[in-house]
């Protein structure tokens, strides 16, 4: 094919379009959107319809900007009330829970590496770098299960889970590139290790936290003439906190996504046009990144890991996981053991792990391309053996419940700037005792009906306008909890 400007823009097209459909099906089945993003991308890839597209270093370019703009969307749309609860058992597992896995799976692939019928050789540095680039998990697979099963769970588990899958991207991250010196360097010791992570740990959370509240700041001060713009300057400050983070020797994952989490629980200018635009933003650099990744890989060469691919996912998902979250949960007596299982259960690996994998690679690190591969199969078999169980082990393990029945929304959202709160209420015979019309029904003190829905008809109200059982209004009132999101 003669590679044209045309000719591009219809590969694109179809292969996202393609990948669509094919994710709708598996959202259906409860098949990780991720694991038929990176399918379509190897079918279409070199070993398929022969895309050739080998570039690790776009790759990255790429993946970088998906995932800081990926964990900036999921520290906005964090509530700081539900996570309060789960905070330290969230942030240990986060931390040192990548660290053990680390530790673990890495100490296994060097053992494993000893054995001639294995086609890898690695020493313990190398082996620790592997088991770092896929150390962390995968919060968009696990919530796009979650949603497409109807399924809520207990005992606060969803927002443990959603801030460990959302905050431990950036420590694998520090321990790969600390790794990558490690292996490249030599004679590193232990002091230095800890030394760069808390450096890239402390210098990354202050610019986050820093950097967040001079961007609502910034926000709050500016007057566009175009809402439009809002969310682009918001954009660009994520890019800016990023690349602020990262120059300081600090991690700019980190910092995106404490910032984005300050931004979320503030109040900010036109927060529902921001957020909307990066949700929309979110999906299609998820998608784009997941695609590129899956045509990054050559399937013919994975056969030569597959053995070991296979071992070591196994190991991880039933050893090094488990151990991890046990000794993590130590100290948090509340946390049941059915809990503490489900938890260990969900570790599922994604596109951060094969993004991480691309740093080897351009790095010139000896054994990267067995890196890649491996990370690659273990994330497959993740997401195959863990994504596709997912809802049954909750079941299994009680912790899950129905998804609450979302209420008969007006499709109407106010500015937090005006610290009111809207409500609906459903109008019953015994409210029509003393009169049907309007005025003289009694409603809560302080509440204004703004609008009536009936059926599908929509009704303006006003004084004379006569209810009926089964209607319902559309009240607005003074907001007892002004940082709470107002929709109806």
């Amino acid at each position: 094919m003669i590679i044209t400007t045309g000719n591009i823009l219809l590969v694109g097209s179809l292969l996202l379009l393609v990948s669509i459909i094919l994710s709708k099906a598996g959202y259906r089945f409860g098949v990780p959107t991720l694991l038929v993003f990176l399918i379509a991308g190897m079918l279409f890839g070199s070993d398929g319809l022969g895309l050739q597209f080998n570039d690790a270093s776009e790759a990255q370019f790429i993946g970088v900007i998906a995932l800081g703009i990926i964990l900036f969307s999921g520290g906005m749309d964090t509530r700081f009330s539900d996570i309060k609860p789960v905070l330290a058992p969230g942030i240990v597992l986060s931390t040192l829970g990548v660290v053990l896995t680390t530790l673990f799976a890495g100490v296994f692939i060097y053992w494993l590496s000893g054995f001639g019928w294995i086609n890898i050789t690695l020493p313990l540095t190398t082996s620790l770098l592997l088991a770092a680039t896929m150390s962390s998990t995968d919060s968009a697979s696990v919530f796009n299960i979650l949603r497409s099963q109807r399924m809520s769970l207990k005992h606060n588990l969803r927002p443990m889970l959603e801030l460990e899958s959302g905050s431990n991207d950036p420590m694998a991250y520090m321990l790969t590139l600390v790794l990558i010196q490690v292996v490249g360097a030599g004679g590193v010791t232990a002091g230095d290790v800890v030394s760069m992570l808390l450096v890239q740990f402390v210098i990354g959370g202050a610019a986050g936290y820093l950097l967040g509240r001079a961007a609502v700041w910034f926000v709050n001060k500016l007057a566009l003439p175009n809402t439009s713009l809002y969310p682009i300057v918001m954009l660009g400050l994520v890019f800016l906190i990023y690349s602020v983070a990262d120059v300081c020797h600090g991690n700019g994952f980190l910092a995106v996504y404490i910032a984005g989490i300050v931004v979320g629980n503030s109040r900010i200018s036109f927060k529902r046009e921001v957020s909307t635009f990066l949700d929309g933003v979110t999906w299609l650099l998820q998608i784009v990144l997941f695609l590129i990744l899956g045509l990054l890989v050559n399937p013919h060469e994975m056969m030569g890991i597959a053995l070991a691919g296979t071992l070591i996912g196994v190991f991880m998902i039933l050893v090094a996981r488990p151990l991890g979250v046990m000794i993590c949960l130590l100290p948090f007596k509340h946390i049941n053991f059915k809990s503490r299982l489900f938890v260990s259960w969900v570790g599922l690996r994604g596109a951060a792990p094969i993004l991480f994998a691309t740093y080897p690679i351009i790095a010139g690190v000896e054994g990267a391309n067995i890196i890649f591969n491996v990370v690659f199969f273990v994330t497959i078999v993740s997401l195959v053996v863990q994504g596709t169980t997912l809802s049954s082990m909750a079941n299994l393990l009680g912790v899950s419940e129905p998804e609450p029945e979302t209420p008969d929304h007006f499709g109407i959202e106010l500015p937090e700037e005006l610290e009111t709160s809207l409500n609906a209420l459903d109008v019953t015979a015994e409210m029509l005792v003393d009169g049907v019309t309007l005025k003289e029904v009694k409603l809560p003190g302080g509440a204004l009906v703004m609008l009536i829905r009936r059926g599908q008809e929509f009704i303006v109200p006003n004084g004379s306008v006569q209810l009926q059982v089964g209607d319902r209004l559309l009240l607005i009132s003074q907001e007892v909890k002004p940082r709470e999101k107002l929709k109806i």
